[in-house]
């Protein structure tokens, strides 16, 4: 093998054995996880087994396990029959855990059992990074990903989806019964009968899923969120970015420092949407912080009045883009954004720069924000209409007016 990098022969004998201390570098991050780990309070943290029983066979020590649970994040491996085999054959591993272990049954216990103190010691962790100042925290970024449950969405059922299958099935019914009278009629001798047969226990079969499906949905009036996952019971069909798909699984929030990138805290609800889950992980990021004053960035599938004004009521200052809520735009019609707010003398300006004049107030109970244009009936002085149909002459201006179902303002300047 002239000529190529060769390795070191394995009949090779050396005086002394290698080290797994000599294996791991004194910068290695595992020796950051090592050191962490054995300062914390397991007891106090309330990990189950964090005092050894006085008989039976010995266990392993939590923070053996606290410390695998943390490398297996670390590198990304979701599988406790993997771990274990990385337990026996890695040398960071080895050297992590001291050559001890553990069997996949006993990691996937200890993740199970331990949720609660492992969130603990995540809110630890954040402490520590706040207290030796690598973590400031004066700005925080929130988001959401959904991950998919091992419920299958077969296994999920809505008031939509039973009435469509039962629909499908009666259909199917419907279809069977027929063929057997055709096949009664048409046919004789061995062959009919076998047919028949056949179609009769198919149609038993569908009669029994029916019948399930009718009873689905007499349980479904009692679930408050109209919706039932016989799998994963707490798992929700969930709408995702992708057009016309969907999972069924876990909203994961996350609010991240945006300087360090650090997760500063998290959260698991089974709700599709993000709309309010704005207030409570700025809050629960502010606390975890120990800030009087934070900034939260997000997206606009967090914005909500109702939840922009509870993080305002506790110093948290959002920033986040409105969603376009209307179709006009689309439609060559002029949308609120495009009417500016003069708050010194109290009137809106129309994208060719004319002054909009004001002529009454909505009611119907709602606030009377006159800073709200869709609460105003303008007069335009300029060649614009004002209007709510489709082709209407010049530009149309999409806002709605009160006065009733059928009010169809219109005006256009002399």
């Amino acid at each position: 093998m002239s000529g190529f990098i060769e390795g070191v022969d394995r009949d090779q004998v050396t005086l002394f054995p290698d080290r797994l201390e000599d294996w791991i570098a004194e910068d290695h991050v595992f020796r950051v996880v090592d050191l962490f780990v054995d300062q914390l309070d397991l007891a106090g943290l309330e990990f189950t087994r964090a005092a050894h029983a006085r008989t039976g066979r010995p266990g392993y020590h939590p923070s053996v396990l606290l410390k695998l649970f943390i490398y297996r994040y670390l590198n990304r491996i979701p599988s406790s029959r993997r771990l274990e085999r990385e337990a026996g054959r890695n040398a960071e591993v080895m050297w992590l855990l001291g050559r001890l272990v553990p069997d996949h049954k006993t990691i996937a216990d200890y993740r199970r059992d331990n949720g609660g103190a492992i969130r603990k010691t995540c809110v630890q962790f954040v402490e520590l990074c706040r207290r030796i100042g690598t973590l400031k925290g004066e700005c925080v970024a929130i988001d959401g990903s959904k991950f998919k449950a091992k419920n299958n969405r077969d296994k999920n059922f809505t008031k939509g989806k039973i009435a469509n299958r039962l629909a499908h099935l009666e259909a199917d019914v419907e279809r069977y019964i027929t063929e057997m009278v055709r096949i009664d009629r048409q046919e004789k001798g061995e062959a009919r009968a076998e047919k028949v047969m056949h179609l009769s226990q198919r149609y038993g079969r569908l009669k029994q899923e029916i019948k399930k499906l009718k009873e689905m949905d007499k349980a479904l009036v009692d679930v408050p969120d109209g919706q039932i996952s016989l799998t994963d019971s707490d798992a929700r069909a969930m709408a995702t970015s992708a057009r016309n798909s969907g999972l069924v699984g876990y909203n994961a929030q996350c609010a991240v420092d945006t300087e360090t990138r650090i997760i500063v805290t998290h959260d698991v609800t089974n709700k599709g949407f993000d709309r309010d889950q704005l207030s409570p992980m700025a809050m629960a990021a502010k606390d975890a912080l120990g800030r009087e004053k934070l900034h939260a960035l997000a997206d606009k599938g967090y914005f909500s009045g109702a939840e922009i004004v509870a993080c305002d009521k506790v110093g948290i200052a959002v920033t986040m883009p409105r969603p376009a809520t209307s179709g006009n735009r689309k439609k060559g019609m002029h949308v609120k954004a495009d009417f500016k707010y003069d708050a010194e003398r109290d009137v809106y300006i129309c994208p060719t720069g004319d002054e909009l004049t004001y002529r009454y107030t909505r009611g119907g109970g709602r606030a009377s924000g006159r800073a709200l244009l869709d609460q105003r009936m303008p007069t335009l002085p300029c060649e614009i209409t004002l209007h709510h149909g489709h082709g209407a002459p010049g530009h149309p201006v999409g806002i709605r007016a009160s006065g009733g179902r059928n009010a169809r303002p219109s005006a256009q300047c002399h």
